[in-house]
């Protein structure tokens, strides 16, 4: 199993034991995060194969039809949310294909970790909760989940204790902070167990969020059993 979708990519410099996908916001493109790598001073670095997956690209309609990179379109972006669900859906099975790609090369699922920004972080919250296998941890910054309600029933059993981060903007203008809290509340209603953060800034990231991601990360990469 391939995936379609073109990706950035950081090679790891020793042996390969992990592996992060980090999935870009709306407009932007793979190579978004890619310069947050040496940012993170990953204690597994130099193990770690870094792959930041491009949006297809599609007409956004809260950006009056324009076409650009995108996981999914928007129809509103507020407390009446609504989205294209089937793209979400097409997206999710994309990354399941990066994912087992991954598996294929002999990293164990539980190496795996997503992350992502704004849509990105939709698409790898949905994507790791309903996946089949125990993955390492999911990183959702500046995000929400439209799909709360279809992870009612879709959601794995394999990840039902995964590590969460989800991180947000006090201040932000695009994706209000209230979506986000909405989405760590529900999931922590669900039984996840959720680290919520919020910083004092805008549709962004911060150095100080960025010091939280990577005490994440090195918690989630600490040395586990080996599960294929």
């Amino acid at each position: 199993m391939h995936s379609q979708l073109s990706t950035v990519e950081i090679k790891p410099t020793a042996e390969h034991h992990y592996s992060i996908i980090w999935l870009h916001g709306l407009g932007a493109d793979g190579h978004d995060f890619e310069s947050i790598v040496p940012e993170l001073s990953l204690h597994a670095e130099a193990h770690i194969h870094f792959i930041f997956p491009d949006a297809p690209f599609r007409p956004v309609t809260i950006n009056g039809g324009m076409t650009m990179r995108a996981w999914f379109d928007i129809l509103e972006l507020s407390r009446n949310l609504k989205v294209d669900i089937a793209g979400i859906y097409d997206s999710v099975k994309s990354i399941r294909e990066l994912i087992e790609d991954e598996i294929a090369k002999g990293i164990p699922s539980e190496h795996i970790l997503l992350a992502g920004f704004s849509q990105g972080g939709s698409i790898a919250l949905h994507a790791g909760l309903s996946f089949n296998r125990r993955l390492a941890g999911i990183v959702a910054l500046s995000t929400f989940l439209p799909t709360l309600e279809q992870l009612k029933t879709e959601r794995s059993a394999a990840n039902q204790d995964i590590p969460i981060l989800i991180a947000h903007g006090i201040i932000d203008s695009v994706v209000d902070v209230e979506l986000g809290k909405n989405t760590s509340d529900q999931l922590l209603a669900f039984g996840y167990p959720i680290e919520w953060r919020d910083f004092m800034m805008g549709h962004s990231v911060c150095i100080e969020e960025i010091e939280h991601i990577a005490q994440f990360i090195n918690a989630a990469f600490r040395k586990r059993p080996s599960r294929a």
